[in-house]
């Protein structure tokens, strides 16, 4: 006797294929059945009027460390995911050394917040995945991140690598895939990563070629010269032989009004000439960082203290200003800044938390004060830790590109701060009510595919993704004409309704809309193919 049937579902596969009233019967963590009239289970789901999918996978997900600290993790699995990819930006903590991780906890302490008495017990890729392994709440995997990797070997200097440094950075970076991880991420408008050379780039994709990886970079702009920064990234690939995948692949800011579809043409002519191209985007305007991030990339040599003094010097504010409101830095994709445009999400400091939830215009009326005087001193008293909403996306963009047959779902949510972006916990159900059911944009068998079936090729996962007999019960049950996201920007951590049960290896982390305290969740390891590609 099977642990749990599902009677009644409509079917949506993963494939694309139109739906199948079906029942689905699961047993020790995997479908053993599918059919009509399947017999008894020691449980029994009625799930007339709902769709039964694969669990939705988060090509892009900023829970490093939240994943760890709180396993709860409602704001993930609430939403139907049940894998997310972490390692992203080019900056995470495996493989990490002592100094390493001390600055990159400092760095993206707006991504990942400073959990309390937090055990860091691991050093390597293969070590954070087995800490994965002790149990989460829905399964993860993982990108080894360019950034750390040059933090380690050459440090935050803006420099060519040698060709010592670059042969250690290959080295760790075989490591790690050996050790399970996916791919390798990149973060090119962030300190260090943004110092490699494309050439560099390419020897380290070369190695993920090997393995069976993809590469996941943030370019080097998503704004003034977007369209450059992804062509760089389709050289990469091409020369190097690398599957790449496109990260929040957005045309933001004023630049790039109704451009989406020059982007959606490159991919075509990549496509074409046989370079292995997908993407990922989340279903929102707004994007997500942190608010040291939209700072000019030389003010960050030397690591956050030196940041700090030059923020704190008058020449150097007088500087970073003209860069940032006259000129376009780096940080800030080539753009001049809208000050109205960058509203704080989440601080570190208490003293602080009056700013969140207002821009740094707002703020700066307030005060009587000029707005870069605002910025500087907020990063000032919150230790660089400070993350922002940035609202510069547009619809007609995002729309064109969500169509694209490249394109899976990626949430890029940050979990923590006080008013975090509501794509945190309401990415995956928005596709389905806003794109689906009332704008249309994608056909409901065809965006299920694009969460799902389509990721996981990308994954090269051949046990997850679909609804098969023999893949693992990674399954979401949901209602078609109630699932709806109710996160926003003014109350962004409601979880969403319409989605009543999500199972992770066949244990149901969401029951009856309820959040169980079972933690099914674990690493999924990418298995190396070195031999099979030498």
């Amino acid at each position: 006797m099977a642990e749990l049937l599902i009677t009644g579902a409509l079917v949506l596969d993963g494939s694309g294929a139109p739906g199948v009233r079906a029942d689905a019967a699961i047993d020790d963590g995997r479908i053993v059945a599918i059919g009509n009239d399947l017999p008894a289970a020691r449980r029994t789901i009625d799930a007339d009027g709902l769709v039964l999918a694969p669990g939705f996978i988060d090509m892009h997900a900023h829970s490093d460390l939240q994943i760890l600290a709180n396993p709860d993790h409602t704001a993930k699995v609430s939403q139907g995911v049940t894998l997310e990819v972490l390692g992203q930006d080019g900056l995470s903590f495996a493989p990490i050394d002592d100094p390493t991780r001390t600055a990159v906890r400092r760095q993206i302490a707006g991504w990942n917040g400073e959990p309390d008495d937090f055990d860091f017990s691991w050093s390597t890729v293969g070590g954070y995945l087995d800490r994965l392994d002790q149990g989460i709440a829905c399964n993860a995997a993982y990108l080894v991140p360019q950034g750390t990797l040059r933090m380690m070997v050459v440090g935050t200097s803006n420099r060519t690598a040698s060709r010592a440094e670059l042969d250690e950075m290959k080295r760790l970076l075989a490591e790690g895939l050996q050790q399970g991880a996916v791919g390798m991420s990149s973060g090119l408008t962030y300190i260090p990563g943004m110092f490699a050379t494309t050439d560099e780039l390419v020897e380290l994709c070369e190695i993920v070629a090997q393995y069976g990886g993809y590469y996941g970079p943030h370019q080097r702009s998503y704004g003034e010269g977007a369209l450059d920064a992804y062509g760089e990234m389709v050289e990469i690939a091409r020369r190097s032989g690398c599957p790449l995948h496109l990260t929040h692949a957005v045309m933001n800011f004023a630049p790039n009004r109704g451009r989406g579809a020059e982007l959606v043409a490159m991919i075509d002519k990549a496509l074409a000439a046989g370079v292995d191209v997908t993407t990922d985007t989340y279903p929102y305007l707004p994007g997500a960082t942190t608010l040291a991030a939209t700072l000019p990339s030389w003010t960050a040599e030397g690591g956050p203290d030196a940041l700090l003094a030059r923020l704190r010097d008058p020449a150097a504010r007088d500087r970073i200003a003209y860069e940032m409101e006259q000129v376009g830095s780096d940080g800030c994709h080539g753009c001049v800044i809208e000050w109205d445009s960058i509203e704080i999400g989440g601080v570190r400091n208490p003293a602080m938390n009056d700013a969140v939830g207002h821009t740094i215009a707002a703020l700066a009326t307030s005060a009587g004060r000029p707005p870069a005087d605002v910025f500087f001193d907020l990063l000032i008293a919150d230790d660089l830790a400070t993350s922002i909403l940035q609202h510069v996306g547009h619809e007609e963009n995002v729309r064109t590109i969500m169509r694209h047959p490249s394109h899976t779902g990626g949430s890029d949510a940050i979990l923590v701060g006080g008013k975090p972006h509501p794509r945190s916990w309401g990415t995956f159900p928005r596709y389905l009510a806003r794109y689906v059911r009332e704008l249309g944009v994608l056909e409901l068998a065809d965006c299920i595919h694009h969460l799902t079936g389509r990721p996981a090729r990308r994954l090269r996962l051949t046990d997850r993704g679909l609804v098969r007999v023999g893949y693992q019960a990674d399954l979401v049950l949901f209602d078609p004409e109630t699932v709806q996201d109710t996160a926003t920007f003014d109350t962004p951590r409601r979880q969403a309704t319409g989605i009543p049960y999500v199972l992770v290896n066949g244990v149901p982390v969401i029951d009856d809309g309820h959040r169980t305290d079972a933690l099914p969740g674990r690493a999924v390891r990418r298995t190396p193919v070195r031999e099979e590609v030498a």
